[in-house]
């Protein structure tokens, strides 16, 4: 079993390397992990810096005493995966937020589409933002990820439209009988750079929509004969793209 990942915000560690984990993350690894002296921890700040701790004792219910052996820095990931989420119903938002963070995603951009149903607005948009950046920054503690994937704020079709211009692979997971797309699993992918995914709603990517997409440089793909819900297309579109460019390797 790989080492449990605790989120920090500094790795600033005391004498001989002494580093007190406290507050929320303290508790959970006193608490609820039940960890113990000798075992061993990962802490990071989710942006790719990571230290590899042993644990030496605990403080109350919510301090875990560690060793710090060094700060490592993960380089980044290339080719840069980045999925255009089209707002699922209900929680599935946050499912779609969750097996992308586990497969390996980089960065999630959250976009209303016109065939929506469920829609962003004032407060109400905020709190799901926010729930989307939780479920990334708990699923990458999960799946043991040093960098987490950035959930950008809501964008628009045009902000999406600018997204695929400057990507060096654009794709728009879409299919229609008037519409011929290529299969994803033999398109050419880049070696390197940005890859930028759409994922449309349950209801579609307008044609509108598809032909902004189209003049700033997309292509439409499929994945194969089925047809699969928005909230996993872009799993199962980010895991083949993570296998096909060496990722996974």
């Amino acid at each position: 079993m790989t080492a449990p990942v605790f989120v920090v915000e500094d790795f600033r560690a005391g004498p001989a390397g002494r580093y007190v984990l406290d507050g929320p993350e303290g508790r959970h690894a006193v608490s609820v992990k039940r960890l113990r002296p000798g075992e061993t921890v990962v802490l990071t700040d989710g942006a790719g810096r990571w230290a590899e701790c042993e644990v030496l004792d605990t403080e109350g219910k919510d301090r875990l005493v560690v060793h710090m052996h060094g700060v490592n820095e993960e380089p980044v990931e290339s080719p840069r995966i980045t999925v255009v989420q089209a707002l699922p119903k209900g929680d599935r938002g946050e499912l779609a937020v969750e097996t992308m963070t586990e497969v390996g995603v980089d960065a999630i951009v959250p976009w209303q589409a016109s065939r929506c149903i469920t829609q962003w607005k004032g407060d109400r948009g905020l709190k799901a933002l926010g729930k989307w950046r939780a479920t990334a920054r708990e699923a990458g503690k999960q799946s043991r990820r040093v960098r987490f994937p950035e959930v950008a704020d809501a964008a628009t079709t045009k902000q999406v439209a600018a997204l695929l211009a400057k990507a060096d692979f654009a794709a728009v997971l879409h299919s229609d009988f008037e519409y011929g797309s290529e299969p994803l699993a033999t398109a050419q992918l880049p070696a390197e750079g940005e890859i930028v995914l759409v994922v449309g709603p349950e209801g579609g990517i307008s044609s509108e929509e598809l032909a902004l997409f189209r003049g700033a440089g997309a292509k439409a793909y499929v994945l194969g004969r089925s047809v699969l819900r928005t909230s996993t297309a872009g799993t199962a579109a980010a895991a083949l793209l993570l296998g096909r460019t060496g990722r996974w390797s």
